[in-house]
């Protein structure tokens, strides 16, 4: 279980400081790119509603968190479905190789503003540790029944199921301003990723193989300005993706009974995959390759206006935190048992009801039932003077 979660099935503010998941007034990429720490970019982080006109969310940013969040969402639907069919486990395979960097990508871009100061270390703090450690605590009750384990114990130090994105992001955005210091800091952290795959004595303590395996996606996102963004919008970039996502299609499904798709959820070395472990670096540049690609293809296909669920994108974190609980159910129910459920229909109701639940658990009359400890604002614990609220995520 611990194994699992987004990084093999699930989650990421905009300009601006962002709660965790809701909404957020983000400033929009093209105005002072690195002044704002982000909400718009995890599935996790939302600003206050009453931010300040001029700082405007980009409308981009929202629906790229809404989609990536629907991907999340359905591919934790689509795990039962995987042994016995190959279309399954080729789609399965096609959106673990870009969703979760999609994310982190995002959420490394709009961390540029991170600089340690009080009061960007408070609103990580409300933002992205006290939503760990209530989900953390919530999903070892909840796995205590649905996986029938009641000795499991409550380790803030070993994340369950959705929880290790919080704890990783939580490490990432203490690290941003070393990244904006080193030279070459996409190099050096695709080294360290490297390096990981061949050591299968990481512990999982904070779930560190996959902090380090997907740093560089985070490293990326610091380094990438908002011209970067538009320049993969371009209609020649939209059309370009269509060929793109069908040769990773075909691909994926020829590789689905190969078992390759473990590589793209990053935490585990080389040898806990049973390959040798040279092939962990070899694989850590072809992954994240092939992923850097697809995240281009899918954000060229984003729209960049907005939409009817342009709203739901800013309390991604929200769908995010709480989908977990019903795919958890779904084994005590027995919603998998029914045959005709591994059937192309079947399929395809998992894939729907999936995509309407996480957009439900997006909206506002959610958002204002659990905002108190998804966005907490924790005045209390802060002394008086630094900005405070709900942090960006």
């Amino acid at each position: 279980m611990r194994q699992e979660g987004i990084g093999q099935a699930t989650l990421p503010s905009n300009g601006t400081e962002p709660t965790p998941a809701g909404p957020t007034q983000a400033e929009p990429p093209q105005a002072r790119p690195t002044q704002a720490e982000p909400t718009q970019a995890e599935p996790t982080a939302a600003e206050p509603a009453q931010a300040s006109p001029a700082k405007k969310r980009d409308a981009f940013f929202d629906n790229a968190k809404y989609l990536a969040i629907l991907l999340v969402a359905v591919g934790h639907a689509w795990e039962p479905l995987r042994e016995g069919s190959r279309t399954v486990t080729a789609f399965y395979t096609l959106v673990y190789a870009f969703h979760m960097p999609a994310f982190i990508v995002i959420s490394g871009h709009f961390s540029r503003g991170f600089d340690g100061s009080p009061r960007r270390v408070k609103r990580l703090i409300t933002g992205v540790a006290v939503p760990y450690v209530v989900f953390e605590v919530a999903y070892t009750l909840v796995t205590r029944w649905t996986d029938d384990a009641p000795d499991r114990d409550i380790s803030l130090l070993d994340p369950l199921y959705l929880t290790w994105f919080l704890a990783a992001l939580f490490v990432w955005r203490l690290t941003a301003p070393v990244w904006r210091l080193v030279r070459r800091p996409l190099p050096l952290a695709l080294a360290v990723a490297m390096l990981a795959t061949l050591s299968p004595a990481i512990g999982k303590d904070l779930d560190l193989q996959r902090v380090l395996q997907f740093l560089p996606y985070f490293v990326l996102g610091l380094l990438l300005k908002p011209e970067h963004f538009r320049l993969v919008r371009r209609r020649a970039v939209r059309v370009a993706a269509v060929p793109v996502f069908a040769a990773a299609l075909a691909v994926a499904y020829w590789a689905a009974p190969r078992g390759v798709y473990p590589w793209f959820f990053h935490n585990d070395s080389a040898v806990q995959l049973g390959a040798p472990a040279w092939s962990g670096p070899v694989m850590t540049l072809a992954t994240f390759g092939c992923s850097l690609v697809l995240v281009a293809c899918f954000l060229a296909w984003v729209p960049g206006r907005p939409t009817w669920f342009t709203a739901l994108g800013a309390a991604t974190l929200y769908g995010y935190l709480l989908h977990g609980f019903v795919k958890q159910a779904a084994g005590p129910a027995h919603w998998y048992d029914h045959p005709w459920i591994h059937q192309p229909l079947g399929a395809l109701a998992v894939t729907l009801v999936a995509a309407l639940t996480v957009t439900l658990l997006c909206t506002s009359p959610v958002r204002r039932v659990f905002r108190c400890v998804v966005e907490p604002r924790a005045e209390w614990a802060f002394r008086r003077g630094g900005e405070g609220g709900r942090a960006a995520a």
